[in-house]
């Protein structure tokens, strides 16, 4: 029989609110939290996660709140239930992402706004996918201020551009390379996996062809070890 203690039944592992509404929620979930964990992957002390309960102080009277990606600066990787704070170091996330979706109501929005503002958030960006909107925030003292222009801003923490036009927006790590979808990244490994084989086919081909020319040297009786470069 599995047992609980108090703190489990005050601070459960999930809302029972799914993860997206639709699918190009889901889909903007997954691209910017999986890009997200690959651009922190060499990084052990960078938490990423979605849709992951935050508990910012042991209160029954927080409700925890599940930004739909996020990023801990200062912890380690690993599993996590939900994230609580208090066993975390007393570390806040710093910067947590939320996209829209139909079912998202203003009040509901503003509820999630002063959480993060109240709990020590530093960026937080939202972008609604079906009106092509991306806003941002960032903490000035005890505020989140609004980024005014949001069209080629860069995270201070993450070092990512946002590039935004009427029909899309995009992503850009550091090195200005963009974030790419899980088809792309699967595309992109075939791509290199095939250019590497291809070099591999080369470099074999090289060495048969000065294996033949070393032994029809050898063949003339002259050594090609002695053969000048």
């Amino acid at each position: 029989m599995t047992s609980y203690s108090p703190t489990d039944l005050y601070f459960p592992d999930s809302d029972g609110q799914p993860m997206a509404d639709n699918t190009e929620q889901f889909n903007w979930i997954v691209l910017i939290k999986e890009n997200l964990e690959i651009l922190f992957a060499d990084d052990p002390n960078v938490f990423v996660a979605g849709d992951l309960l935050w508990y910012p102080i042991k209160s029954q009277n927080v409700r925890g709140v599940a930004p739909d990606a996020l990023v801990a600066f200062g912890r380690p990787k690993g599993r996590r239930g939900s994230y609580k704070q208090w066993e975390e170091d007393n570390i806040p996330l710093q910067v947590v992402f939320e996209i829209l979706s139909p079912s998202n109501t203003d009040a509901e929005m503003a509820k999630k706004f002063e959480f993060y503002q109240t709990y020590g958030v530093e960026e937080y960006y939202l972008y609604d996918p079906d009106r092509k909107i991306l806003k941002g925030w960032i903490r000035q003292g005890f505020q989140l201020v609004e980024i005014q222009q949001m069209n080629g801003w860069i995270s201070p923490r993450l070092g990512i551009r946002f590039e935004l036009t009427p029909q899309n927006l995009t992503i850009y790590r550091p090195d200005g390379e963009r974030f790419l979808s899980p088809i792309e990244l699967s595309q992109r490994a075939e791509q290199e996996r095939l250019r590497a084989e291809q070099e591999r086919l080369r470099a074999e081909q090289e060495r048969l062809r000065a294996d033949r020319l070393a032994e029809y040297l050898r063949s003339m009786g002259i050594d090609p070890d002695q053969i000048p470069d």
